[in-house]
């Protein structure tokens, strides 16, 4: 009884997404109806942990979200983000609008911007560029995808991206764990997109297929003087450089160090959601510190564009309502894992999942849970932090005993969490063919054949990993 009532907890959350109802609604109604038969009563089941643990992943994440949205919605507003875009697409040129895209994106996201703020960004000049070198434009939402939320997402170390940020509550690591695993994984993941779009241009030309008649979103070349494309990236850089200072992963001896000492002075208030040690906040402290000095700069920067459409509050304020609804899906989602992983009947699954191993490593469990939990979702950090959230301290304790740094668990999680989240109910997913003006029918045959591909990349960097333990 208990068993199945989770298994239909799972299929109806995955049902009812789908659907497009939103994880923040569903999420509590189906962990309720998972803990049916468990023998504990379901009004605690949701206040005491459901909503407790939704509140500790919002204590601990909620500022990333919010200077992350602020910083990126100043940058848009701003005109920086479109003047570092179109320097790029107009120095690659139509000849090479496929690399030209995949670099724009990249930089962006690599650069702080929220992925949904760089998709709506990047798609005039990407489109445009498709039109201009006749490439069709069926081929943008899968570009745009491998551009947006692979190398520069989960991979290239040092990523400001929500999702390189989580496993650091978890494994007390920083943005820049396993640097040789997220080189390569970037690396390949670029390759993959480069070289299937720019075979699929080839084949489609060939046939006679061009860009196409399209009405919807179409973008119009914009006459609109951008600012200078320097000064607009120096915020971007800034992200970058700041955090790699002030985490300080490498342990310089010129860098930034978090007092070991630091949360010693609130533990006499017995705070219920306090961490346990500096190791598990300094990687968000430093990210924080990080986004908002850049929002300063980037607000100074474009503050004329700024003025000229309402002020800075704009970009503040609408970037702050965002955020909200952007941490509760993660929260909702995470909060939905806790109380799977809390049940007796989950037992059974935590010893299956478990069983998942090459040689005597948890990473090939941790791959397949974490593949399982984006795919129900289809989101990488939702089905991340439900994974983690399910088995986290287990997989840690375990690298632990067989000599497995964190800092791989880290890594490969993070390019785990990259495989299958691109499922017909991906919001995400749903979101950029709508910004693109297309549909699943047109767009979604070459996003599945990505998804193949890049479904490879995190096996190929755990053999990796195996054979020479470069990490």
């Amino acid at each position: 009884m208990e068993l199945s009532m989770i298994f239909i907890s799972l299929i109806l959350l995955m049902v009812f997404a789908y659907r497009g109802y939103s994880i923040i609604f569903i999420a509590p109604i189906f962990a309720v109806v998972a803990a049916l038969g468990s023998g504990h009563s379901l009004m605690p089941v949701y206040s005491e942990i459901y909503m407790t643990k939704a509140a500790e992943y919002i204590k601990t994440y909620y500022p990333v979200f919010l200077l992350g949205a602020v910083f990126a919605k100043i940058m848009e507003q701003g005109g920086l983000a479109a003047a570092v875009a179109d320097k790029i697409v107009k120095t690659l040129g139509q000849d090479k609008a496929v690399l030209a895209v995949l670099i724009g994106c990249g930089v962006l996201t690599y650069g702080g911007l929220s992925v949904f703020v760089v998709a709506f960004v990047m798609y005039p000049f990407a489109a445009i560029l498709f039109r201009q070198a006749n490439i069709p434009k069926k081929l943008l939402p899968g570009l745009l995808w491998m551009g947006i939320f692979t190398y520069s997402m989960v991979a290239i170390p040092g990523t400001p991206q929500i999702q390189n940020i989580i496993p650091t509550s978890f494994f007390g690591t920083t943005t820049w764990s396993g640097p040789v695993l997220g080189i390569v994984g970037a690396v390949l993941y670029f390759l993959i997109a480069w070289g299937w779009i720019g075979y699929r241009q080839r084949t489609l030309n060939a046939k006679g297929e061009g860009y196409g008649h399209h009405v919807l979103n179409e973008p119009e070349e914009s006459t609109e003087a951008l600012p200078d494309w320097r000064l607009s990236a120096l915020p971007l850089v800034m992200v970058i450089v700041l955090n790699l200072v002030i985490s300080n992963p490498f342990h310089w001896a010129w860098a930034y160090e978090w007092a070991a000492d630091s949360l010693e002075s609130l533990l006499p208030m017995k705070l219920t959601l306090m961490a346990s040690g500096i190791d598990k906040v300094q990687a968000i402290w430093s990210i924080n510190v990080a986004l908002l000095l850049s929002t300063v700069a980037a607000a100074i920067i474009g503050r004329k564009r700024l003025q000229l459409k309402g002020g800075l509050s704009n970009p503040v304020n609408t970037g702050a309502v965002g955020s909200t609804t952007a941490v509760l899906n993660v929260a909702s989602g995470y909060a939905y894992g806790c109380v799977i992983a809390a049940l007796p009947g989950f037992a059974i699954i935590k010893e299956a999942l478990l069983g998942f191993s090459v040689g005597d490593s948890p990473l090939m469990s941790a791959i397949i849970t974490t593949n399982i939990m984006t795919g129900v979702t289809g989101s990488s950090s939702g089905g991340m932090t439900i994974a983690l959230g399910m088995l986290g301290s287990e997989w840690l304790a375990w690298a632990q005993q067989v000599g497995i740094s964190a800092d791989v668990l880290h890594r490969i999680i993070c390019l785990a969490s990259e495989c299958i989240d691109t499922g017909p109910q991906s919001g995400a997913l749903v979101t950029l063919m709508a910004v693109c003006g297309l549909t699943h029918k047109e767009s979604y045959y070459d996003v599945i054949v990505l998804t193949l591909l890049k479904s490879a990349v995190v096996f190929i960097c755990l053999g990796l990993f195996l054979l020479t333990g470069l990490a």
